[in-house]
């Protein structure tokens, strides 16, 4: 079976993005027209369409969307995909109304944006896959980590990665033995690729020696960079001080702008959300009144941005406010009410907290604020675990979608570190783009009533 190489994948692409560049043009004019176009229809928005194309694919080069990487690590390309199209927006709308090209700009490069980015995400995500496969290409996977394994289970279990792996190896007792292992296996398998765990101190050391391996067109990849595009978190076996240092506080510095533009968003919604929720609160009352004559709201601590408290508002939804005590078996000793059973499976208990939103403490995204008695004991038990107080917390998250073993308010240490490096995700990659995927991706949770 003939195996997919990547310059054979890359011109594959190249070639793809180019039919869907024109066909798109085509099923515009079809479109904006009410039939199929004339051939001088055609030729006469191609001649400036084309320009454009030219244009379109060295922003997409330039992005990376024809790297080796994304011949196979699929996970980041919709994503990068989005941003290339919002910049090749920008540049059409300018090029059309700034060149003198003389045809309808308007409705035309309005339509052939939408036709042309569902193409695109169709072509990518859909029809490339199913192009290559079978002719997956040969990789190595070098770690012996939990992750690693993960990895491994994960790809050579699924074909849509367009890769396999031959061989996984470990670290041997030396470093001249690991990479004369490496060498071997690699020779042995005719591979293309080595993913390997650089936060192994071990194989860290390999990678001088491997050096003349990439002039022989072997592609080395950092495994946990494949670990996030797979599995959209972070694996905590490859965290440490350096990752910290390199990645999160890259993270946190040089988005002002962002950090601006999502203050303002968050206010603007949240002023919006409070009007709007406001409805809710009389027939809360109500409900309570009637069950218990208990309390409308509870105030609790959380722990916020830098590790400071904050209080947190919401509608009680318990028989009183248990302010984060436990009992013995490391679980509060009140009982929801009918009325906060109710409340708290319409999420209808979060409302009140868009004042939080509005007054700074939290952000509509973020890693979920936890109560100061559970911090204590998770930074002692979870390395790293205060990293994610490093960003402002939010009312729904990267963790509150992905992470189905929610720990609600009660001490787990296993599910609270599996969440952590969800939270860990988000810290890394926080983005508008990011934001706006998690805040319809909360909606559809509400809608279809998963646990956020």
């Amino acid at each position: 079976m003939t195996r997919l190489t990547n310059s054979t994948g890359a011109l594959i692409l190249v070639i793809g993005d180019i039919l869907v560049y024109i066909f798109s043009l085509v099923l515009t004019l079809t479109v904006r027209y009410g039939e199929f176009p004339t051939r001088t229809l055609v030729s006469t928005h191609l001649q400036s369409f084309s320009i454009l194309f030219l244009v379109f694919f060295i922003v997409s080069f330039s992005a990376g969307l024809y790297d080796k990487q994304s011949i196979f690590m699929r996970g980041r390309v919709q994503n990068l995909l989005l941003k290339v199209q919002f910049i090749n927006i920008l540049i059409g709308t300018a090029f059309f109304y700034i060149a003198p090209v003389g045809i309808a700009p308007k409705a035309n490069l309005a339509i052939y944006f939408v036709v042309s980015t569902l193409l695109l995400l169709l072509w990518r995500m859909i029809m490339f896959p199913v192009v290559s496969s079978g002719r997956s290409q040969r990789a190595i996977l070098i770690g012996d980590s939990e992750d690693i394994q993960d990895i491994y289970d994960e790809v050579n279990g699924n074909t849509r990665y367009g890769f396999s792996f031959k061989e996984k190896l470990i670290p041997q007792d030396s470093i001249e033995e690991t990479v004369q292992a490496i060498a071997m296996a690699v020779e042995r398998t005719n591979a293309t690729t080595i993913v390997i765990d650089l936060h192994n101190p071990m194989l860290e050391s390999t990678i001088s020696l491997l050096y003349s391996l990439v002039f022989s067109g072997v592609v080395i990849i950092n495994a946990e960079k494949l670990y996030e595009s797979i599995f959209d978190r972070i694996p905590l076996s490859m965290v440490e001080d350096r990752w910290v240092v390199e990645s999160a506080s890259a993270a946190l510095g040089g988005r002002r702008m962002y950090d601006i533009i999502k203050r303002l968003m968050d206010i603007v919604i949240s002023a919006f959300g409070l009007v709007i929720t406001s409805i809710f609160y009389p027939f809360v009352y109500i409900a309570q009144k009637i069950e218990d004559k208990g309390p409308l709201f509870i105030v609790q601590d959380r722990v916020g941005m830098n590790g400071k408290n904050i209080k947190i508002l919401k509608f009680r939804s318990m028989t009183a406010n248990d302010g984060g005590v436990y009992g013995a078996d490391g679980k509060t000793q009140l009982k929801i009410t009918r009325v906060g059973k109710f409340i708290r499976a319409t999420r209808i208990d979060e409302f009140p907290q868009f004042w939080n939103v509005l007054k700074g403490d939290v952000s509509l995204i973020g890693p979920r604020p936890e109560l100061p008695s559970l911090v204590k004991v998770y930074e002692k038990e979870i390395p790293y675990y205060n990293v994610r107080h490093l960003i402002k917390p939010g009312l729904s998250g990267w963790a509150q979608i992905y992470h189905h073993a929610h720990p609600h308010h009660a001490v787990a240490v296993d599910d609270t570190r599996d969440k952590l490096s969800y939270d860990l995700f988000y810290v890394k990659n926080r983005s508008l783009n990011l934001d706006i995927k998690i805040v319809f991706q909360t909606l559809r949770a509400i809608l279809s009533k998963q646990g956020v």
